[in-house]
């Protein structure tokens, strides 16, 4: 079993054998030795980058809820699976979380919003200010892992707005 920062092999094996350990992970971007979090938000930044031309705003909205709600589910179970709640290694919040933060990108495209929504998001993820932290210490389980992400990528994403707002 892991603890909340080693991950061993045979973790690593459990994890990659099942659908919903491959989804929490990020599709394998949660194994990284380092920086998991960070490497799970880049990693969600190339389907977006896919989707975001294809998709209307209400499909991201619509992509957005399923993935939340499959997050629920498949973060859960990985959790169970190595014994850690919220493992670093899960990090398909990290991905749901990023496409929130980048949804003022689809008003108002361009690489620099696309940077600075991931900034903002990490910054919000890794800082955790009031109700993100509260939700993070009192939520457990699936939802936990997923809820303080996706407030984190809601503050991102107004703050992006809010910038748009004032340099547009």
């Amino acid at each position: 079993m892991s603890d909340k920062y080693v991950l061993d092999a045979a973790d690593r094996r459990r994890l990659m054998a099942t659908p919903a350990g491959w989804i929490a992970t990020g599709f394998g971007s949660g194994l990284a030795p380092k920086a998991q979090g960070t490497f799970g938000s880049l990693a969600a930044i190339v389907p977006w980058l896919l989707l975001y031309t294809v998709l209307p705003v209400w499909g991201w909205l619509l992509l957005i809820a399923v993935s939340f709600g499959v997050g629920v589910w498949v973060c859960d179970v990985a959790g169970r699976l190595i014994g850690v709640d919220d493992h670093r290694s899960l990090v398909w919040d990290e991905f749901v979380g990023q496409w929130i933060a980048l949804l003022p990108v689809l008003i108002v495209p361009g690489w620099a919003w696309i940077v600075t929504g991931f900034v903002l998001f990490r910054v919000f993820d890794v800082w955790k200010p009031w109700p993100i932290a509260w939700f993070d210490r009192r939520v457990k389980g699936g939802l936990g892992v997923m809820l303080d992400d996706v407030i984190a990528g809601i503050f991102a994403a107004i703050v992006l707005h809010l910038i748009q707002f004032i340099v547009l």
